[in-house]
């Protein structure tokens, strides 16, 4: 990571001339790409670094021809040689979607999500105009075969890990059927791919700019609408769905070379809705399933909820008889609440006391009465993993710092050791929230409690807070003198 800093605060003083005050490391999302923030005379850019040049090079040319077109997205100020690092204009960190989960369903809310899908509007037309797709990442349109892709990805990374019985080659031939139904749209521009809240960038003074469309291709603007409007997280109310279409296809349609036949458009957009749903449980599915991560575990029921709620409303307006069968058994209420973890509430006694230690000074000890009572849990010995404190940049700095925090998820084991103990320690605390048991504790030990063993609590506190919502006492003894914080 500091020769990625380097590299980065270089591109910069290329760019302006002069050194930089500041670098903050950014949280990294889904994608390998890592973001910095870069402070000069209390003015901040984006810098990113892509190992992958193709997409970037997507990224720039989408960029340079929607900035020449004055439409809201990033604005590329430098990049580097080698193409693997840019600098762009700092848009700041407050997204559409933080914004609705601060502020709730307000009237200023509704504001920016029909400001976004009239920007969206506009950028899927003009952004069409004289675009050369032959620049896009992976496919020129989202087709027939991008659209069997998704369909397929819902299939072996969520549906066929349920285990339930159904006819796969009768679903196969649904697939093939709602793919060619839905290849025949009436219309097709830019398609942003993953137009969603997260990536939609809300300035100070109410202005949206856009972020992450590298993926884009030609398709169908009913599915940008689709992933905003049936956005899981986002969770909008129903008469917002409906109006908020609405207002898309009114500023749609004067873009329009021709009347928009409204009949005809909604019918194929609730054929994108019910396809973006579906990649984005096949989406949960991978990384919650097969990879382990807590958040697109939790994030599945939401999801299937979602799609409960599309189906019990909406038509096709195509026969798919062992679709609809397959789709029954994924909403059924068994399969929901199987994904939908116990949570605790304000009454629920259980506390959970998660603790780092140094071998070299002992166990820690709880000599809390309530622990005697109905208590237990675990201890865990991090010293398997490779241990950031041997090298020099590091022996000053804990676990919760930068650096250390992504040396362990990147340079050792820590993400698979984590994903074994989560897994195990869930259990318990599922058990001990059904018996209403007041205690537990779980500590992790290292040679000095001050990397591994930090970094291992911190995560099983968010890990548990996430997922449970338990009440936590976090303590590092060897940094926190022995105290007990609420966490």
């Amino acid at each position: 990571m500091q020769e990625k800093i380097l590299l980065i605060t270089s591109l910069f003083k290329e760019w302006s001339g002069g050194e930089p005050d500041s670098v903050d490391v950014l949280q990294q999302a889904g994608s390998e790409r890592r973001y910095f923030r870069i402070w000069k005379d209390g003015k901040s850019v984006i810098g990113t670094y892509g190992e992958n040049i193709k997409e970037n090079e997507s990224f720039f040319y989408f960029s340079e021809n929607f900035t020449q077109k004055g439409l809201p997205i990033a604005h590329i100020l430098k990049i580097s040689n080698d193409r693997k690092y840019y600098l762009q204009e700092d848009y700041g960190s407050i997204s559409l979607i933080s914004r609705l989960e601060n502020e709730g369903y307000t009237e200023e809310i509704y504001g920016l999500f029909k400001k976004s899908l009239e920007n969206l509007a506009n950028l899927q037309v003009k952004g069409d105009e004289g675009l050369d797709y032959n620049k896009c990442l992976t496919n020129k349109e989202f087709g027939r075969q991008a659209i069997m892709a998704d369909l397929l990805y819902f299939k072996y990374y969520f549906l066929d890990a349920l285990r339930k019985p159904y006819d796969k080659q009768g679903l196969i031939d649904d697939f093939e059927a709602l793919s060619n139904y839905l290849t025949h749209t009436d219309h097709k521009f830019f398609m942003f791919r993953d137009f969603q809240s997260r990536n939609i960038q809300v300035t100070e003074d109410g202005s949206v700019h856009f972020i992450d469309y590298q993926g884009g291709m030609k398709g169908a603007p009913q599915y940008d609408v689709a992933s905003l409007l049936w956005q899981a997280r986002a969770n909008l109310p129903d008469d917002w769905k409906q109006s908020l279409l609405t207002d898309y296809m009114n500023v749609l349609e004067p873009l329009l070379d021709k009347p928009l036949n409204r009949l005809s458009f909604v019918g194929q957009y609730n054929g994108y809705v019910l396809i973006r749903l579906l990649q984005v449980l096949g989406a949960y599915g991978f990384r919650g399933l097969f990879e382990r991560k807590a958040h697109f575990l939790t994030s599945i029921p939401l999801a299937l909820k979602n799609l409960k709620s599309f189906i019990s409303s909406n038509s096709m307006g195509i026969a798919l008889p062992e679709f609809e069968k397959v789709l029954q058994i994924c909403v059924a209420e068994k399969i929901i609440e199987e994904f939908t973890p116990l949570q605790a509430t304000e009454e629920t006694p259980l506390v959970v006391k998660i603790s780092s230690f140094s071998f070299k000074k002992g166990l820690p000890q709880d000599d809390d009465p309530e622990s005697k009572k109905n208590g237990g849990g675990f201890v865990f010995d991090c010293r398997g993993i490779l241990n950031p404190g041997r090298l020099e940049e590091f022996k000053s700095e804990t676990g919760r710092d930068k650096e250390v925090i992504e040396f362990l998820e990147q340079q050792t084991q820590m993400p698979e050791f984590l994903h074994s103990v989560f897994d195990v320690v869930d259990i318990t605390v599922e058990d001990f929230i059904k018996r209403n048991f007041s205690s537990m504790m779980v500590s992790f030990g290292c040679t000095g409690g001050q990397h591994r063993s930090v970094y291992a609590a911190d995560a099983l506190a968010r890990h548990l807070k996430n997922k449970f919502k338990v009440k936590i006492k976090l303590n590092h003894w060897v940094q926190d003198e022995k105290n007990w914080v609420n966490s």
